[in-house]
């Protein structure tokens, strides 16, 4: 497994196309209410990558026909923008990918529609306190587990579940790069963490069984059990100083 480890000033390129994606969510953050489509949300966030000079990341990777990731209530990851208006008390993940003079920016949030009831709030507030949770391991000198055992011991203490068949990864000039990164293992396995090192980490938390399906568009994911499920990702870099996130304004 080769690692690309990054300079300084190739982290800094990153940490634009990082900051770039970050405003992309801010887009997002303002017109997530009930009643917009996830496909006036795509056409919004492509158009604003398009206006600063990026590319999509996402488009027509794979085939993949949209610029963001839309994923509506059971839908785990990967779900495809479409027409249907999003209703009052959903959640909404969405994930942005977008390349800046060559390198990748990639982070996910997911998103209340309008009010949403307890069992919805406290999934989504796990879901986001395990993906810093994950990132407070990114230190030099641990294991890559270390980060996947800090997700899941959260997660499942909480009461939920964490989903095995999606993972996080390195990201640089490629948007996947190795190592693959699981939200879910023992600690102190895997490659030792070394200053350079840039990775997308992102725990997929559902409030049901961990166990997901893909459907017949052969991109959405779902939970088997039709349960809610929350996606949250951020682009970082670890460093002599700690983990730094990238993708955060």
């Amino acid at each position: 497994m080769m690692i690309i480890l990054k300079s300084s000033e190739e982290i800094r390129a990153m940490r634009r196309a990082g900051q770039l994606v970050a405003r992309a969510h801010e887009l997002v953050a303002e017109h997530v209410k009930p009643g917009i489509t996830t496909g006036e949300i795509d056409r919004l966030v492509e158009d604003f990558l398009l206006d600063e000079n990026a590319k999509p990341a996402f488009k027509g990777y794979h085939g993949y026909p949209a610029t963001i990731c839309a994923s509506v209530n059971e839908v785990v990851v990967h779900g495809i923008p479409n027409d249907t208006p999003l209703e009052e008390g959903a959640i909404l993940g969405v994930d942005i990918g977008a390349f800046v003079d060559g390198f990748c920016g990639d982070a996910a949030w997911t998103y209340p529609v309008g009010s949403v009831d307890e069992a919805a709030e406290s999934l989504l507030a796990v879901g986001k306190e395990a993906l810093f949770r994950g990132i407070e391991q990114a230190r030099i000198g641990n294991r890559l587990s270390d980060i996947s055992h800090a997700v899941q011991q959260w997660v499942e203490s909480s009461g939920f579940s964490v989903v095995r068949e999606f993972v996080g990864h390195g990201i640089g000039r490629s948007m996947h790069e190795a190592p693959q990164i699981p939200n879910f293992g023992v600690p102190g396995r895997g490659p030792r963490l070394k200053a350079g090192m840039t990775l997308a980490l992102e725990p997929m938390v559902n409030a049901g069984r961990a166990s997901v399906r893909v459907l017949s568009d052969n991109w959405t994911a779902v939970t088997v059990d039709q349960s809610l499920s929350a996606h949250f990702e951020h682009t970082i870099a670890v460093t002599e100083e700690g983990p730094v996130i990238l993708t955060v304004l």
